[in-house]
């Protein structure tokens, strides 16, 4: 689905933590279901925990922060939102309107990662940004954008059932 980028509002910070918040603790659940699918079998295998030996504490730490970087791509690739930007209404696209491809959702959590690291600096940015935008934004050339509150019914009082969203101007 393509936006009129001339006419998308852009999240405020609040809403943007908000997401991330949300997303944190959708987050925590996916993690202890990843490590406890290596965990188990590793103790049963091994009789100890892979926080025995440093190799395999790597690796455990490796494959967590593979499994955060999954999340992300995989659902700002597939439909553009994670499930704390659709609680939040909004949703990540490229700087053109299109959607993100597999490549560009990884671009844009490189560069958020960076963003992020230093205090969440790059995220902070986003209030003095003439276009709102942060600096992995801008660095990944993709950009987030509100979206339009969805009507539960239509004209005849009946449940309507929304197939997708747009852009809103007026959010």
């Amino acid at each position: 689905m393509d936006f009129d980028i001339s006419l998308a509002k852009v999240p405020s910070l609040g809403r943007r933590i908000g997401a991330l918040l949300y997303d944190s603790t959708l987050l925590l659940g996916v993690l202890i279901l990843a490590l406890m699918l290596v965990v188990i079998p590793y103790g049963l295998l091994t009789g100890t925990t892979p926080d025995g030996h440093p190799v395999s504490l790597l690796l455990m730490r490796l494959y967590l922060l593979g499994i955060i970087g999954g999340f992300y791509v995989f659902f700002w690739s597939r439909g553009g939102q994670t499930l704390g930007m659709r609680a939040w209404r909004f949703r990540v696209i490229r700087d053109d309107g299109t959607n993100l491809s597999g490549r560009d959702a990884l671009r844009r959590l490189g560069w958020a990662t960076l963003s992020l690291a230093p205090a969440g600096i790059g995220l902070w940015w986003s209030l003095i940004d003439r276009d709102g935008l942060a600096w992995h934004d801008r660095r990944s050339r993709t950009r987030l954008v509100m979206l339009q509150r969805q009507s539960a019914t239509t004209t005849g009082g009946t449940p309507r059932r929304s197939g997708g969203s747009t852009a809103s101007a007026d959010t």
